[in-house]
Formats: structure tokens, sequence, C-alpha cells
């Protein structure tokens, strides 16, 4: 493999096309201010990197990614890339990942307004993530140990699976469908709104007005805290641990929780089917 090793770039395409190269302990900054170091590139081991420039890995297939910064300079970072693996680094720039095809990062801090769109396979654990809009119309992945703060996350995605995070986020998952999260925190206003086949199992929901107009919507041994006005005009099925604040003209299903501050079932609610439980005492919305 070509090595690249301790050097300086700034020129623009500083490295085009490059294929099986090692990019060790480089920085990507001066006062050529050139943009898409490394685009049209594969089979790239980069360690060690600071990038400062615009567009440095775009259309980029097979990349391991260990130990660089892209700081908030380096903008759009990786666009239209395929098997690219980030581990232990840092990704600064506004829109850093878009448009691309299993991307694997761990270890990571993320700050990145817009990040993530339009990926497909993408996979994150043991990382934070400080973001507005992330995720928009991505689909097919998966989070371990995602500490995040945002909002308007996870938008029309499709196919997503979550475990053991902390999401501090408003509008999350508003129209996605078929996602499932598992032993987390989540916490925001609005969440879940206009989503289909959207589940929570053992998870702890802060906040008002959650979940309301969805599509087989599904609460498995969960929490909720001050969370008003919830499952408005949804389809749910929901088993609750202790006491939601109030719940409203919820259209089907079944609500089961330890108690029910309010139930709200007004002149929109006539034709409701759901059966609200609160244990030991039985209540049906007709």
């Amino acid at each position: 493999m070509t090595e690249y090793k301790n050097k300086v770039y700034d020129e623009e395409r500083a490295l085009y096309g490059v294929h099986g190269a090692i990019i060790e302990n480089c920085r990507f900054d001066g006062p050529a201010d050139g943009e898409s170091a490394l685009k049209e590139t594969g089979d790239l081991a980069v360690r060690g990197c600071d990038f400062l420039l615009r567009y440095p890995l775009w259309h980029t297939t097979k990349a391991f990614i260990e130990d660089c910064t892209m700081t908030d300079t380096c903008r759009a970072a990786l666009w239209y890339d395929r098997d690219v693996t980030i581990k232990n680094s840092v990704l600064g720039g506004i829109k850093a990942v878009r448009e691309c095809d299993n991307t694997v990062i761990s270890g990571s801090k993320i700050n990145s307004t817009e990040f993530g769109w339009f990926c497909r396979g993408l996979r994150i654990s043991d990382s934070e993530l400080v973001s507005e809009y992330p995720f928009l119309h991505s689909s097919d992945m998966r989070f371990y140990k995602l500490r995040m703060q945002g909002k308007y996350s996870f938008q029309y995605t499709e196919n997503v699976e979550i475990h053991n995070s902390y999401l501090d986020t408003k509008d999350a998952f508003w129209h996605g469908k078929n996602i499932t999260v598992y032993d987390s925190v989540v916490k925001g206003e609005y969440l879940g709104w206009y989503s289909e086949n959207l589940r929570f199992v053992r998870c702890k929901i802060i906040g008002t007005q959650p979940l309301c107009y969805a599509k087989d919507l599904v609460l498995e041994d969960c929490e909720m805290i001050d969370c008003d006005l919830s499952f408005e005009r949804s389809d749910v099925k929901a088993e609750i641990n202790g006491s939601v604040t109030s719940v409203k003209d919820p259209i089907s299903g079944s609500i089961t929780a330890d108690g029910i501050g309010e139930i709200i079932m007004d002149e929109y609610a006539d034709k409701s089917t759901c059966s609200i439980n609160i244990r030991q005492k039985l209540k049906k919305c007709v």
C-alpha cells in the first residue's frame, strides 16, 4: 500500500483518486483552502489525521478511519461513500455523513447539524451525538449506547433498532416506520407523531404530548414521566409502569397503567374503541 505520512495538504483534490493507501498523521489545512482532498478513493486506512477543509471524503469505497478529527470547518465530510468504518474520532462539521451505505461509527463524538441524512445501513455504538435534524429519511439503522442531544431526529426513518441509549430530542420519530427502542431513555416533546409500527420496550419516556396520531404503537414495560395529552388519535397497545399525567382521545387498542391523572374523551373520541385499564380498576372508552 502507498503511504502518506506526516504531511500537510491544502491544495484542491490533494489525494484525488488514490486507492490502497495508508494516510497517517496528516493535516488537511492551509492557505490554498483546497476542497475534496480524498474524493473518488478506496481501500484506505486513515489514522491520526486532522481535517479542516471541505468535502474530504466523497465517493469513497472501503475505508477505515481511526483517531481522526474533522473540525467545524470540515463541511460535508463524508458523502456518497460505501463501507466506511470510523473509530475513536471527532466529527465536527455540518452535514458530516450523507447518502452513505454501511457506515459504522464507534467510540466517537459527533457535533453535526443535519447529520446522517438519506443513509442506509448506518451503525453507531458507544458514541455521543449533538445534532439538529439527524437521520432524516435514513433506513436500516442500528444504535447501541448512543447518547444524543438534538431536535427533529429520526424523522421519516424506517427499520431502526436502538438499544441502551439516552435520547434527549424533541419531535423524534415523526413519520417513522418499523422502529424499536429497547432499554433506553427518550426525553423530549411531541414524541413519535404520525409513526407506524413504533415500539418501546423497557423504556423511560419523558415529555409532553407524546405518541399521537400513531398506528400500531406498542409500549411494553415502560415508564411515562410528565406525559400529558398522551396517545391522541393513536392505535396503541401500552403496558405502563407507574402513572401517566393524562390520556386524550386514543382511537383503539388498550392502555394499562398504575394510574392516570386525567382521561380526556371529548367529542373527537365518539368512535373510540380503546380500553383503558387502571390496574385494579377497568374503564372502557366507547
